[in-house]
Parts: structure tokens; sequence; C-alpha cells
């Protein structure tokens, strides 16, 4: 295990995933390969973070943090949060949008996307080719998660975090209190997507062609999960 290390941790969840996947999972595993897909983009549209773990319904990102100063930890995290959902719901769409007729894929709409973020220390273990986040402040935002938030796409900031910042930021936070399992009260900040983000632009309706390709990878993913050859969770 190596030394600690102040990092930002950023986890992005599905909301309503629990209800899709026992709603759908039926035709070819699409339900699965609808969800791998999200995630996917989402991993990929969080720039300078380094994907440490899939967690079924929820994505957890790292970057190092002592680069960054008080200010800058947060800006990253709302421009990743930013990035993240916009890349999620473009990419939901998409899927929603192919030709097969089944309701895994005719019903994305109901999927969305929320987020928790920390600053802490954490450490690095290794076991053969995987790399893992230890420590109690990993413990922590992974206890954000059950949280009393009831709107439907949030960013969830821990104390740490929002207090960083030498000033407020420029869009509409609460404060919330809660008592996490394990650590006890604390006090948290949260903030709507679209109030960081602004209303999302409308995603173009695709081509006919890239509908057709869009069709092919979901038949095709589908088959795959089938067969038992889908997803496992990956480090990098």
């Amino acid at each position: 295990m190596e030394e600690t290390r102040r990092a930002l941790l950023l986890i992005a969840d599905i909301g309503g995933y629990t209800e899709y996947m026992q709603s759908h999972r039926t035709i070819l595993g699409h339900a699965e390969a609808a969800t791998t897909r999200l995630l996917e983009k989402v991993v990929d549209a969080a720039r300078g973070f380094d994907l440490i773990e899939i967690e079924g319904d929820a994505a957890f990102v790292s970057r190092e943090a002592d680069p960054l100063d008080g200010g800058a930890t947060l800006a990253a995290i709302t421009e990743a949060v930013v990035a993240m959902h916009r890349a999620f719901h473009v990419e939901r769409r998409l899927v929603e949008l192919n030709l097969c007729p089944c309701e895994s894929c005719t019903q994305t709409s109901e999927l969305k996307l929320k987020f928790v973020a920390h600053v802490g220390e954490v450490a690095i273990q290794k076991i053969k080719r995987r790399r893992k986040l230890v420590g109690i402040d990993v413990i922590f935002v992974h206890r954000l998660l059950k949280n009393p938030v009831q709107v439907p796409e949030y960013v969830l900031l821990s104390e740490d975090l929002y207090q960083a910042a030498p000033s407020p930021p420029d869009y509409p936070v609460q404060e919330i209190s809660q008592d996490l399992e394990g650590i006890g009260p604390v006090r948290t900040y949260f903030a709507e997507v679209e109030d960081i983000a602004g209303p999302a632009p409308p995603v173009p309706d695709p081509s006919s062609l890239r509908r057709v390709g869009e069709t092919v990878a979901i038949l095709g993913r589908g088959l795959r999960y089938k067969l038992g050859l889908g997803r496992s969770a990956s480090a990098h």
C-alpha cells in the first residue's frame, strides 16, 4: 500500500436504475447493455479523473487534489459533473431512439444521474493489476449516496469540499444535515445539476443510418450478456 495522498472523490450514480432493471431485465439483456453504455460515456467525460471502479449503477472516479487550490477543487468537480451529465443524456437519447422496440430501449428517459463528491486523504491498494482507493474518506463519500435529497439530479458536496472554495459558487446551494452510518452527524451542500449546467440543449435526432448502427450495437451487447460475457467491474 502506498502513502496517503489528498484526492478528489466523485461518484456518479444512475437514479432509477433498480426500477429500470427490475422492469426491463428481459429482451437479450438490453437493460444491462444500455446502462453499461451510459456508464462508459459518463466515465469518458470525466477528463482528468481516473476510473477507480464501476459499482453496479455507479462510477467511482478520482483525481489528485494536491495540484489544485481550494477554489480549483470545487471547480474541477463542477466541470466534471456538467460534462458527465451531458454525456449521460446524449447517450441515453441515442439508446432511446435506436430501432429496437423493446421497453429496455424505449424507456430510458426514466434514468437520471446524480453525484456525490468529497475531498480527503486516501491510500492506494494494489492487488495484481487492480487498483483500489481505501481510507475513511473513501467510506465517507460512499456513505453520502444515502441522503435525504429529493430532487432527481443533483450534486451533493461534503463540507470539506464546499468550504475549501474561497467564495460560494455562482449557483444556488442548499445546506443539509445528515447522520452518516458509522461516521455521525455531518453538514453537506447540494445543488441541482440544472442550476449548475443550465438547461441541457436538445439532442439532435440521429440519422437513419446512425439509428441502424445504434440498434446493431445494442443487439450485439445484449447478446453478449445473454452469453455471460457482459461487463465486469474495472479500474485503471
